[in-house]
């Protein structure tokens, strides 16, 4: 014991004379200092970035979202103009050479004969007929978003030809320009529904997680009771239930409403388990202490700390209401027309004698996909950022 005692008298202390700066950073490299001293924010965009497939989807939905800005631009028809002449027209291919001479991008006209066997037209292309496609040009009138006369269009066919790169339905419309100005109500419905849903989950989650007791035996019973049905014959009940007397913008407000009524239990849940586990923490304790008020202790100390997780269960609960409001619109029991959405474009192809003459027809189902796996790529890559201490 002497020995012990004696080596550690002999020790030497140093003392830095020096004052205390929390904030020096003369150990740090400027890598560790930049990562040190991010904010949560930053740390999930550095994260995010390493997602190539999340930050592919995310710029394919932010250009078809701000396509919806400007569909009767970006649409090469009016959304009614007909053409009586072309009626289940094929599509068109675009060509570049003709008989090996460069003319731009072009069409060939269409030439069609009429088969009295199965009394449909036949169409073809008539090679000698070049219509070459005008960029930037005057085309179909149209009321821009329902305000403003106009008729400027980013692509027109040539004067007196067509140009229907999708095909046509039975009416003689263009496929492709019906598709532009479908996609603004069906990117609009999960953005208006999800809002929904997010209010109802994040404040009925939040009461249960943070009070507890009888308040979350309700919630959590209202929460069973929902998704015990069904998801689809409970949208269809509901949507059946709607007055065939309402206008189409009265049916779209209904179908958004009844989409975030039905979906919101999932993030409910989600945000009670985490409001349950965060409410012990210190920090919550202390602003109870100093006064808080349980409005002030959710919103301002426990949902910013899960916010991220929320932002990712928002852009995966956003394709399940497309798909919901597409299938509702298919089965009839959704939007119908003068409204014009994908679910109402596939009405077109229920007839599957008509598919199988007209396959065009089914071309609406290709955004719906392309949406739907943007969005859960998206949210794969927010999930995966939203921990940003987290290993590969």
């Amino acid at each position: 014991m002497s020995n012990g005692a004696d080596r550690s008298a002999s020790l030497e202390h140093y003392v830095s004379s020096q004052p205390f700066d929390p904030y020096s950073i003369e150990t740090l490299t400027p890598d560790q200092e930049r990562i040190y001293f991010a904010s949560q924010w930053r740390m999930m965009w550095w994260r995010f970035k390493r997602h190539n497939l999340a930050l592919a989807s995310a710029a394919v939905l932010g250009l078809l979202y701000l396509s919806i800005a400007a569909s009767e631009v970006l649409a090469p028809y009016n959304l009614h103009s007909r053409d009586a002449e072309h009626i289940y027209a094929p599509p068109q291919r675009i060509h570049l050479f003709h008989e090996g001479e460069f003319v731009g991008p072009f069409v060939y006209g269409y030439s069609y004969r009429l088969n009295m066997e199965n009394l449909r037209r036949e169409y073809s292309e008539d090679l000698g007929w070049v219509q070459p496609l005008r960029f930037f040009c005057s085309g179909d009138g149209y009321s821009f978003w329902g305000l403003v006369a106009g008729s400027f269009h980013l692509l027109c066919p040539a004067p007196d030809g067509t140009f229907f790169p999708l095909g046509t339905d039975r009416l003689g419309r263009d496929i492709l320009s019906r598709i532009i100005y479908g996609a603004r109500i069906s990117l609009t419905v999960g953005l208006i529904g999800i809002l929904i849903s997010f209010a109802l989950g994040i404040t009925l989650g939040g009461l249960a997680g943070y009070y507890g007791g009888w308040v979350d035996g309700v919630v959590q019973r209202l929460i069973e009771i929902i998704r015990s049905f069904p998801e689809l014959p409970l949208w269809m009940a509901l949507s059946a239930a709607l007055p065939v007397t309402w206008s189409p913008v009265g049916v779209f407000l209904g179908i958004t409403v009844i989409l975030g009524l039905v979906d919101w239990t999932g993030l409910g849940r989600a945000v009670r388990s985490k409001l349950l586990a965060l409410r012990e923490e210190d920090y919550c304790t202390a602003a109870v202490l100093m006064g808080a008020r349980p409005r002030r202790v959710i919103f301002r100390h426990l949902m910013p700390n899960f916010m991220s997780h929320l932002i990712a269960s928002a852009t995966l609960s956003i394709p399940s209401m497309i798909l919901g409001e597409t299938a509702l619109s298919f089965l009839g029991l959704g939007l119908r027309p003068p409204v014009t959405s994908w679910g109402v474009l596939l009405t077109e192809a229920q007839n599957i004698n008509v598919v199988a003459l007209y396959p065009w027809l089914m071309l609406p189902v290709v955004p719906v996909i392309v949406v739907v796996l943007a969005f859960n790529f998206l949210g794969d890559g927010l999930r995966d950022a939203a921990d940003p201490y987290a290993g590969h």
